[in-house]
C-alpha cells in the first residue's frame, strides 16, 4: 500500500462535493461526456504510439469506466482497475467486462506498490488537493519503466465564465468571490512530474473552444458532466440578478459571429515513466535528437517556455 505525504496540503476542493456531484450526474453522464470521450480517444492514440503492451492498468478517477472498458479490450491487457470517488459512477464502471471498479478518493491510492504497468487519468486530477503527493503515489504504484499518462483541465479553462461572473459580482455586489476553480498549467505539470520522481517527463496542452446558445446552456452542461465548482468551505449561491448580468456580459464579450457564446477548455497532458535501471539517461542539454514527446505524440515543453496549445472548435446544443 502506498502512503500519502505526512504534511497536509491546503484544502482547496471538497471531496464530498466531488462525490455528490458525480453521483447526481451518473445516470445521464453519457449525454454530457463529449469532453471525456474526446480526451479518452486522444489518450488511446498516444498509447498506440508506444510500442509495448501494458498488462496491468489503473484508471484514476474513471467516471463511468468508458475508458477503462476500452483499455480492457486492448491486446495484452489482463487487468484494469478503475478507481472512482462516486459510488454511482463506480457501479456503472464495474459493469464493463474486464474492469474491476473500486470506490476510492482521488487523494489516496490504496494499491500495492510496483503493481501496474500503466496508470491513466482522463479529466479527473484537477480536483485533487495534493496533486504533488498523488503523483508520488502514482509513481510508487507503477512497476519500473511503467508509464503514467493523464489529461486534466488547465489554466485557461472557462476563462470567459470566470471573467463574466467576476464582473457581474463586482458591479452588483461591490466585490467578487471565487466561482471557478483554479487549474494547473503545462509548465507546472512538467515540474510536478519531475518533483514526483518520474523519468523523462513531458507536458503539453490542447485548447478547445466550444460554443453554446447561452450561458445557461453551458452551466447545464457543466452540471451534467459533474464539473461544477467543488471549492471547499461555504459557497454562497449566485443571486439571480448576478447570474442574469453575467449572462449578458458573456454574450457581449465572448460570442462568435453567429451570436453563440464561447467557452474555452484547456487540456493539459502529462506523461512520465517510473524510473528503471535500463532506461535511457538524460543527455547533455541540447544534444538530444529524440524525446518521449515523439514516442507519445506530444509536444515537449522545455523548462521556462510557455505551454503551447492547439486550438479547435465545437458547437454544443444542450437543453438549458
Amino acid at each position: 500500500m502506498t502512503s500519502a505525504p505526512n504534511t497536509a496540503p491546503p484544502r482547496i476542493f471538497s471531496p464530498a462535493r466531488l462525490r455528490a456531484q458525480r453521483d447526481r450526474s451518473a445516470a445521464r453522464f453519457s449525454e454530457f461526456d463529449f469532453l471525456k470521450r474526446r480526451v479518452s480517444s486522444e489518450l488511446v492514440e498516444r498509447l498506440d504510439d508506444v510500442a509495448r503492451e501494458f498488462p496491468n492498468v489503473m484508471d484514476i478517477g474513471a467516471h463511468d469506466g468508458s475508458l477503462s472498458a476500452f483499455l480492457a479490450a486492448r491486446p495484452g491487457v489482463r487487468k484494469v482497475l478503475a478507481l472512482e470517488p462516486s459510488p454511482a459512477m463506480a457501479a456503472i464502471a464495474g459493469a464493463s467486462e474486464g474492469v474491476e471498479a473500486r470506490v476510492s478518493l482521488l487523494e489516496t491510492l490504496d494499491v500495492p506498490p510496483a503493481s501496474f504497468d500503466l496508470a491513466v487519468s482522463a479529466l479527473a486530477l484537477h480536483w485533487v488537493n495534493d496533486l504533488p503527493g498523488l503523483l508520488v503515489q502514482v509513481r510508487q504504484a507503477l512497476k519500473p519503466d511503467g508509464l503514467f499518462l493523464a489529461a486534466l483541465f488547465g489554466g485557461e479553462t472557462l476563462k470567459e465564465l470566470r471573467q463574466s461572473l467576476m464582473q457581474a459580482e463586482s458591479e452588483l455586489l461591490g466585490g467578487a468571490g471565487a466561482r471557478v476553480s483554479p487549474f494547473l498549467d503545462g509548465i507546472d505539470g512538467g515540474r510536478l512530474l519531475q518533483r514526483a520522481g518520474f523519468a523523462l517527463p513531458v507536458a503539453d496542452s490542447d485548447r478547445l473552444t466550444v460554443t453554446y446558445e447561452t450561458l445557461f446552456h453551458l452551466i447545464a452542461e457543466l452540471r451534467g458532466m459533474g464539473e461544477a465548482s467543488k471549492l471547499a468551505g461555504r459557497v454562497h449561491p449566485l443571486r439571480r440578478d448576478v447570474l442574469m448580468r453575467a449572462a449578458e456580459i458573456h454574450a457581449e464579450r465572448f460570442s462568435d459571429p453567429r451570436g453563440r457564446i464561447t467557452a474555452t477548455f484547456d487540456i493539459v497532458w502529462l506523461a512520465g515513466w517510473a524510473p528503471a535501471p535500463d532506461q535511457p539517461r538524460p543527455k547533455r542539454p541540447g544534444s538530444a535528437t529524440h524525446s518521449l514527446a515523439e514516442a507519445v505524440g506530444a509536444k515537449e515543453i522545455p523548462a521556462g517556455e510557455k505551454t503551447g496549445a492547439r486550438g479547435s472548435g465545437e458547437d454544443r446544443d444542450q437543453d438549458g
